[in-house]
């Protein structure tokens, strides 16, 4: 259930950012003492999601996956970043987590596009 931070870079503010999309990931513990990447800001009804891949956050900031079936109609939940990611080739797991992926895809090229824009503004000294 956790994850590898071989997979992920941190970047600024103790986040990560996939090493498949560029994008920013959450690093939460586990009640397993382990820890997951999940999808920033992104929280969903539990019961639009499997049991297997409900995250749920408890007040301590730890999560534990909740398999409860059925959930609570109003709980939320969140779901791993490699779910939602559109860089990595998944089968189509439910129509809302597509259009979840399509725009995270949209977010990494409008990143990507920044920093290559800002790569190309700084000016770099003369060699001679």
């Amino acid at each position: 259930m956790g994850v590898s931070d071989e997979r992920a870079r941190r970047i600024a503010g103790g986040k990560f950012r996939c090493s498949s999309c560029g994008l920013p990931q959450d690093r939460v513990p586990t009640l397993e003492q382990d820890w997951v990447l999940l999808e920033p800001e992104l929280t969903v009804l539990a019961h639009r999601v499997p049991a297997e891949y409900r995250w749920i956050a408890l007040p301590d900031g730890r999560v534990t996956v909740y398999g409860v079936c059925p959930p609570d109609p109003f709980q939320r939940c969140r779901i791993e970043h490699r779910l939602a990611c559109a860089a990595q080739s998944l089968p189509d797991l439910w129509p809302w987590l597509t259009m979840v992926r399509v725009e995270n895809g949209r977010k990494a090229e409008r990143q990507e596009s920044e920093e290559s824009t800002r790569l190309r503004q700084v000016e770099l000294p003369d060699a001679g």
